[in-house]
Order: C-alpha cells, then sequence, then structure tokens
C-alpha cells in the first residue's frame, strides 16, 4: 500500500509518488487547491460538475480551468484541459515541462493523456474519483510502461473538502430535479422518492 496525501490506496504499479514531509510543500499545496476550488466553484455557477484545476510554474498560476462541457458544448472541455490549454498559450508552447497541475478530483484517462504530453511534472489532486479517475483508482495510467512520460502524482490534498464540493453539487441538483417533479405533479407533494 502507497500513502496519498494522508489516505491508503491500492499501489499503482512502478508509482512515482513523492510524500512531501515538508510542512511549505504541504501548505503550497494545499493554497494551491484551495484556488482550484474557486475554480470549481465556477464551473458549478454554470450547473457543470465542480471540477477546477490550475497549472503552476516557478510558483506562479499560468492556467486556471474549471469544467465546461456542457455550456461549451464539447466534450474535452474538462478543467485540467481547460487550465492546460491556457497554461500552453502562455507559455506559447504544448510543452509544460517543469510545471505542475492541481486538480479538486482525481483525473480521467483523457486528461491524464494530455497531462504525458504536456510533460507535466507533478500532478496534485484532491479527491479519488472511483469511477472514471485514471492515477490511482483505474488504470494507474502514469504508471504504465507504454507511457513515455511519467508524471510524478500525489492525492488526497484538502480530499474531504473537495469531496463534499462534488457531493454537494450532486445533492442539490437531485433536491432540483425531485422539486420540478413535485411542482409539475409527477410526484405527490410529501413523498420521499430519493
Amino acid at each position: 500500500m502507497r500513502l496519498y496525501g494522508g489516505w491508503d490506496q491500492h499501489e499503482c504499479r512502478g508509482g512515482t509518488v513523492r510524500q512531501s514531509n515538508e510542512m511549505d510543500q504541504e501548505t503550497r499545496d494545499q493554497a494551491f487547491m484551495r484556488h482550484a476550488q474557486v475554480l470549481a466553484a465556477r464551473a458549478a455557477e454554470l450547473g457543470e460538475v465542480p471540477v477546477g484545476a490550475l497549472v503552476v510554474l516557478d510558483g506562479v498560476v499560468i492556467g486556471e480551468g474549471w469544467n465546461r462541457p456542457i455550456s461549451s458544448h464539447d466534450p474535452t472541455a474538462h478543467a485540467e484541459i481547460m487550465a492546460l490549454r491556457q497554461a500552453a498559450d502562455k507559455v506559447g508552447n504544448y510543452r509544460l515541462v517543469g510545471a505542475e497541475l492541481y486538480v479538486t478530483i482525481e483525473p480521467c484517462t483523457m486528461c491524464a493523456g494530455a497531462i504525458v504530453h504536456a510533460r507535466i511534472a507533478r500532478v496534485v489532486f484532491g479527491a479519488t474519483e472511483p469511477k472514471a479517475g485514471a492515477v490511482v483508482s483505474n488504470g494507474c495510467v502514469f504508471d504504465q510502461t507504454w507511457v513515455n512520460h511519467r508524471p510524478e502524482y500525489q492525492g488526497g490534498v484538502l480530499a474531504q473538502e473537495c469531496s463534499e464540493q462534488i457531493s454537494d453539487f450532486f445533492r442539490s441538483r437531485r433536491a432540483q430535479k425531485k422539486r420540478l417533479k413535485v411542482t409539475n405533479g409527477q410526484i405527490p407533494d410529501g413523498t420521499n422518492s430519493e
């Protein structure tokens, strides 16, 4: 078992996890993760799943993103992709060598692939994503032998808060759908159908 930011997770083959014991690294990671949570809130305001991401190079944010696939009619408009695009545009290169990516939820396979192609040095995520996460939950993309770049990764930074942000969003969405059904007479008022 490897330790990911304070919680146990199954081991990926050949993992490149570096658990930092330095308090300033932990404080820095938490500060950037809080920034990512603010970006995730922007997605929620648009009715999108609240995921936020940012790319940091030499301690400076060079790219920000939040989920926008629904509002932009773009299935690739995940928070990580949006942050990578902005960062690449800012530096004038699709390679983001030495950069770190912070994201509130474990990246999916598509985003993990983009992270590899961008040559991100380190990925820090908040909560795991048991269904679609591809860093530690499913597939362990960064640890595959066929991957030509292996970023370091660390999960669990503000995991509880990041997980609650997603859970609160879906709880609110379910309640809103139920209210609509009650209003439209599809469910009798006072019936618990969850």
